[in-house]
């Protein structure tokens, strides 16, 4: 499991709330919080359980990444230790040196790139998810902010100073919980991360357009 969170901690690190339901200024915030989305995220029961169910699914792929990864590292210490052998020598074979940091370089991209060839398929399962989860991440913040009355909610690294009652993140759990019980950890053919959250998003700046009167209509008047 730790695999799996700490490989999502990336994607979910971009997930933010919508500037939508931006707030007015501080001055005119008659209550004020702090959440912190990421975090809502990856405590929901969706992605905790979409986690577990990946974990499952994708046990051979995980398995065989960590063998692998454990036999490429191996390989990468016998290297690095020719590399620091030749780096030792007096006078220095600059030569052969170089020769050895590339060779170290050289095994150190072509292992990622392997393990990442390997582990493909659970990091477009996890993106999947994250992206099911930021597309419904906006309700429930404002659902939250809604609740408890608050009109300008901040994350938490924008704030110099608080007190622990004015973290509403558990709220925006339960309020997720609630709208985004659960995901599937299936991804459509042809999906590519973050396609969820762009369609969204255009459909939300269409939807804005179509709201708007057209350019050069007079206003109605009675």
């Amino acid at each position: 499991m730790k695999k799996i969170l700490t490989a999502s901690a990336l994607a979910i690190a971009a997930l933010s709330v919508s500037p939508m339901f931006a707030a007015p200024a501080a001055a005119q915030a008659r209550a004020i919080a702090v959440a912190d989305v990421r975090a809502a995220a990856s405590k929901s029961t969706a992605f905790t359980t979409a986690s577990q169910q990946i974990q499952t699914t994708y046990k051979a792929q995980l398995d065989q990444q960590e063998t692998r990864g454990q036999t490429l590292q191996a390989e990468m210490n016998v290297l690095i230790a020719k590399y620091n052998e030749e780096a030792k020598k007096t006078p220095q074979n600059q030569t052969a040196l170089q020769a050895a940091a590339k060779a170290v370089q050289d095994k150190r991209q072509a292992a990622q790139e392997e393990l990442g060839r390997i582990g493909a398929p659970v990091e477009l399962a996890l993106a999947y998810v994250e992206d099911q989860i930021s597309v419904r991440m906006n309700e429930a913040v404002k659902a939250a902010m809604t609740a408890r009355k608050i009109d300008l909610l901040l994350q938490p690294d924008a704030v110099l100073a608080r007190e622990n009652n004015v973290d509403i993140t558990d709220a925006v759990v339960a309020e997720l919980n609630k709208i985004l019980p659960n995901v599937t950890i299936t991804p459509p053919a042809g999906y590519k991360p973050g396609q969820l959250v762009q369609q969204h998003n255009q459909q939300l700046m269409d939807a804005a357009r179509a709201a708007q009167p057209a350019a050069g209509t007079p206003p109605t008047t009675r």
